[in-house]
């Protein structure tokens, strides 16, 4: 498995990251786990979930676990926002309305603009009970 992955940090660029096999499990599965932490009625950023997955580069690694989904009841995948709050318009499940839909549903509410209010619905773990 190929993924191809860039940031917007200037001048650093990192053109691919090979994951095969377990080693692409693993890292889906430990951010699934994260993911799976994220409680009803908040949200987490695609970094965050990097973040605390291992890796705060990942972000787009989390994207592409999140659109392989194999538990989406399960795993919340519609609970993972983009740095700015927003849904995402390829939601895996149904596009961007579904995904909203899905975050109305437990409470939470969207902006004017179509963002999350990251500091009223964001979730940070408890750490120290790590």
């Amino acid at each position: 498995l190929c993924l191809w992955y860039t940031t917007s940090i200037p001048h650093f660029y990192l053109s691919a990251i090979f994951l095969k096999g377990e080693a692409a499990m693993s890292v889906f599965e430990t951010i699934y786990e994260v993911v799976r932490e994220i409680p009803r009625g908040k949200v987490a950023t695609y970094g965050q979930v990097a973040l605390l997955a291992g890796n705060p580069r990942w972000a787009r690694v989390v994207g592409y676990a999140l659109h392989v989904n194999p538990e989406p009841f399960v795993i919340p995948c519609h609970r993972v926002v983009n740095r700015k709050g927003e849904v995402a318009n390829s939601f895996a499940f149904g596009g961007g309305a579904i995904q909203r839909e899905l975050l109305e549903q437990e409470g939470v509410t969207f902006e004017e603009d179509g963002h999350v209010d990251l500091a009223k619905y964001g979730w940070w773990p408890d750490l120290t009970a790590r």
